[in-house]
């Protein structure tokens, strides 16, 4: 039976929903958002450069490497230029797969399903810990003998202890063939980050999902074994960004980014 939602208690989708100016979340979502806003002005950034990198990396992926399938694990509700959108305008035959355990992001799953005429997009409920579930859901849209792009964005916070979210990645690129790539943004911590660190213990002790922060360091060990593309692993605003001015690059969040290829 599908657990209720609970408007009472403020959600980390819906949270970051209204960061990105959108209308699926509730006064105590705004509410909680605003809080963390008020320990980390610029947290409400983190949501639009995350936004932004997943818009540049699927565009290269799609246009520069020749990736036409997507498995995005952690998809969030849906917003503006979702992974399908963005791989689509570029290659119209492209296929996604989008994957989350939520029950929020279920009752909106129904806006992630439009597809051009050449392409699929599908929906599966599943756990990112369940990677056999993960890929069995996976195949019945995907061919997973060809290249596929695993976008992990923002969804490795949720799993505290570091060997198993280590193992997660590890297994589920495992079971791609060589050309596929990993795509994973992660929230940092750092001594230069306190603001930061207040942020995620507020919300810790507040909202739910609980969130684990980890250094750029840690987020880099997630591409071992992988062909990690220039930049490396960087904020996600600094990830081949357009151009802010001659020799300008955005501000840096503390939201981390990075994409490997499977060799």
């Amino acid at each position: 039976m599908r657990t209720r939602i609970d408007t009472t208690r403020p959600h980390t989708a819906r949270i970051w929903n209204y960061w990105l100016d959108g209308t699926d979340n509730y006064p105590v979502d705004r509410e909680a958002g605003e809080q963390i806003r008020k320990l980390h002005p610029g947290i409400g950034a983190y949501a639009r450069a995350d936004r932004k990198f997943l818009g540049r990396s699927v565009r290269h992926l799609a246009a520069e490497a020749g990736i036409r399938q997507f498995l995005d694990v952690g998809t969030g509700l849906p917003s503006a230029d979702n992974t399908h959108e963005v791989a689509q305008r570029v290659a119209p035959d492209s296929r996604v797969v989008y994957v989350d355990n939520d029950p929020i992001v279920l009752t909106h799953a129904q806006a992630l399903l439009t597809s051009t005429p050449e392409g699929r997009t599908a929906y599966a409920d599943a756990d990112l810990r369940d990677v056999d579930g993960v890929l069995e859901h996976a195949a019945q849209t995907l061919d997973l003998s060809r290249p596929v792009a695993l976008m992990l964005l923002g969804v490795v916070i949720f799993i505290e202890d570091d060997a198993e979210s280590q193992r997660i990645v590890r297994r589920l690129m495992d079971a791609l063939p060589a050309g596929s790539h990993l795509v994973l943004s992660h929230t940092i911590t750092g001594p230069a980050l306190p603001d930061v660190d207040a942020a995620v213990a507020f919300w810790n002790e507040n909202g739910t999902p609980k969130l684990t922060q980890r250094t750029p360091e840690q987020v880099e060990r997630y591409f071992d074994g992988l062909e990690l593309l220039d930049p490396g692993v960087v904020s996600c605003s600094r990830w081949r960004p357009e151009a802010d001015g001659p020799g300008r690059l955005p501000a840096e969040v503390a939201m981390f980014a990075g994409v490997g290829r499977k060799a």
